[in-house]
């Protein structure tokens, strides 16, 4: 699979932008191929005129199940500066993300862990299916979320996100809805649907004025992160992910097996 493909890109003539994110073999998870072309592809996006919103989307059978271990564990033996951008990586997809000038949409069918739950924490419409399973799982592995830890705590309050960040526990959509996660359930059969109804109604909205508001809201309540913040969340993710804690859980995770501190 070519870098280019992880993550692909269409635009109908209405103006609609959708990603998918495209490694279905592997749950969609993001190694530093996809995060880089991700964001290459949302500052790209950023400044090209015609465009009214944006779609996520995940290929096969799962939205997105988070970091790639096997990706996570190379970086985490790899050299320090190597552990550090691929930390850099993540925070920088997140927060283009989150201050992306257009309404974004996400649809989410089976699978969403980690760092899939910070794009849903990053967009503005969220949807899922009844059958979708969230988890805020990097604890379990023996990592942090710190590239998401921000937005968590804006989608879901302080109060939610520290429970389910801090338990790595998996819930249902229902559950998903009542914090905040995500926005709708939607059955299946009917998801595409709403999706058209959701376009529509932005469509009606103008794009200034839209455009406008999304950065006043977040402007105003302080939710747009500073390079210094950037940097301090990098530096909490790598240092995490390399240390002995956590080369042992992603070791574990490969070996199918209990991580040493799990009794």
């Amino acid at each position: 699979m070519t870098d280019e493909s992880r993550v692909t890109l269409a635009v109908d003539a209405r103006g609609i932008a959708t990603l998918t994110l495209n490694r279905p073999q592997i749950g969609n998870a993001y190694d530093g191929a996809l995060l880089e072309r991700f964001s290459a592809l949302l500052e790209e996006l950023s400044a090209r005129p015609g465009l009214r919103a944006l779609v996520i989307r995940g290929a096969g059978r799962h939205f997105q199940c988070g970091a790639d271990i096997g990706w996570m564990e190379e970086v985490a033996r790899g050299p320090a500066e190597a552990a550090r951008q691929a930390s850099l990586a993540s925070v920088t997809a997140f927060r283009r993300l989150n201050e992306f000038p257009l309404p974004c949409v996400a649809l989410v069918q089976g699978a969403c862990f980690g760092g899939g739950c910070g794009l849903l924490c990053c967009v503005d419409i969220a949807l899922a299916v009844p059958e979708a399973v969230f988890g805020l799982t990097e604890v379990r592995v023996g990592v942090a979320p710190t590239p998401i830890s921000t937005h968590l705590v804006q989608a879901l309050g302080l109060r939610q996100a520290r429970r389910y960040a801090l338990t790595g526990e998996r819930f249902d959509a229902a559950t998903a809805m009542g914090i905040g996660l995500i926005h709708e359930v939607v059955p299946a059969p009917a998801i595409e649907e709403r999706l058209e109804a959701l376009l529509l109604e932005i469509l009606a909205a103008a794009p200034q004025a839209t455009a406008v508001t999304k950065h006043s809201l977040l402007r105003a309540n302080r939710l747009l992160l500073t390079d210094d913040e950037s940097r301090a969340l990098t530096e909490e993710s790598w240092i995490q992910r390399s240390s002995e804690e956590g080369r042992e859980g992603l070791q574990a995770y490969r070996q199918k097996r209990r991580p040493s501190w799990q009794v």
